[in-house]
């Protein structure tokens, strides 16, 4: 049996673009995708704060420094620039090795720059 635990969390990101035209996903700042252990193209669950929208994407790498949250292609519509996001990854594992898990979540501040990291 295997369960799903919280692998990384990015908490209290502003949502800075929507781009409607484009393949889709959510492009995130690869400084802060190293941050937490996310990976490009890695499965992840969004959480809009500011409007309750959940969904479901990968992550694409944005540029690095830019501390860009961006929401691509149909899921732009699901919040708008300034909008508060959790972004949240998952790992399959056993009872036994879910015991010793720690997700890495880092709390991000003004200008999504990170100002707690834990894990």
């Amino acid at each position: 049996m295997h369960v799903q635990m919280l692998k990384s969390k990015l908490h209290r990101a502003t949502l800075t673009g929507c781009v409607l035209e484009y393949e889709g996903s959510l492009a995130i700042d690869l400084d802060l995708l190293d941050a937490v252990g996310m990976l490009p193209y890695e499965k992840i669950l969004v959480v809009n704060q500011t409007n309750g929208e959940r969904l479901e994407t990968y992550a694409i790498p944005g540029p690095r420094g830019s501390r860009e949250f961006c929401l691509n292609g149909a899921a732009a519509r699901c919040g708008y620039p300034g909008d508060m996001l959790t972004v949240m990854s998952f790992a399959s594992m056993t009872p036994e090795e879910a015991a010793g898990c720690r997700a890495k979540v880092a709390i991000l501040g003004p200008g999504n720059h990170i100002v707690e990291l834990k894990g």
